[in-house]
């Protein structure tokens, strides 16, 4: 879903679609009743896809707050905006149960439901590009994964290749069993002939 192109214009009730670029300004086209006019940039102008929802620990993306609204009532147009605003407010926490109520207004969660029904009924709410990239990223990196492992096999038979068999050390001979060319162990001395002395 791409929120690039839907949006809001300070002082103007409804979204817009942008239909082209002008010189100074964006034609754009109202989703309430189809007309058509420039819109300049002295307009506040804001593309849903910049809109963020103020909670307790971060700025939550309009497009999130957007899917949780369509997950929860499973593709179905929510409560009119117009209702109570304990009722809205109440809904809104069920859909976003961190949101900073001190920062979002009930004037914003009306915009926000609005806006909702508004883009459902002009079937814009399509999530499925976003479930179809989460998939294909849930694949790539079980391919990375694979590839990481095949690549650590063949490193492990090629160690393996290299490595010559290892054969069993000899045994170190003791001292006493160490041998000399021509003598015996080594500590016994080799008898020496004596001559005898002739008269």
């Amino acid at each position: 879903m791409d929120l690039t192109k839907i949006l809001s214009i300070s002082g103007k009730s409804g979204l817009f679609q942008v239909v082209s670029q002008l010189k100074n300004a964006v034609l754009v086209e109202s989703l309430l009743d189809k007309k058509r006019f420039p819109a300049f940039a002295h307009e506040k102008i804001s593309s849903l896809e910049e809109i963020a929802v103020f909670t307790a620990t971060e700025e939550k993306p309009l497009k999130e707050i957007l899917k949780a609204i369509y997950d929860k009532l499973e593709g179905k147009p929510a409560l009119d905006a117009k209702s109570d605003n304990k009722l809205l407010q109440a809904f809104f926490l069920e859909v976003v149960p961190d949101y900073d109520s001190e920062r979002v207004y009930i004037s914003d969660i009306r915009k926000i439901i609005g806006w909702y029904n508004l883009l459902l009924e002009h079937q814009l709410l399509d999530f499925t590009e976003k479930e179809e990239e989460k998939a294909d990223e849930e694949k790539s990196e079980e391919k990375e994964e694979e590839k990481k492992e095949e690549k650590e096999e063949e490193k492990k038979e090629e160690v393996a290749a290299e490595v010559p068999a290892v054969k069993p050390a000899a045994k170190k001979k003791k001292p006493s069993e160490q041998k000399s060319e021509g003598e015996e162990a080594i500590g016994i001395k080799k008898e020496t002939p004596v001559k005898k002395k002739t008269k």
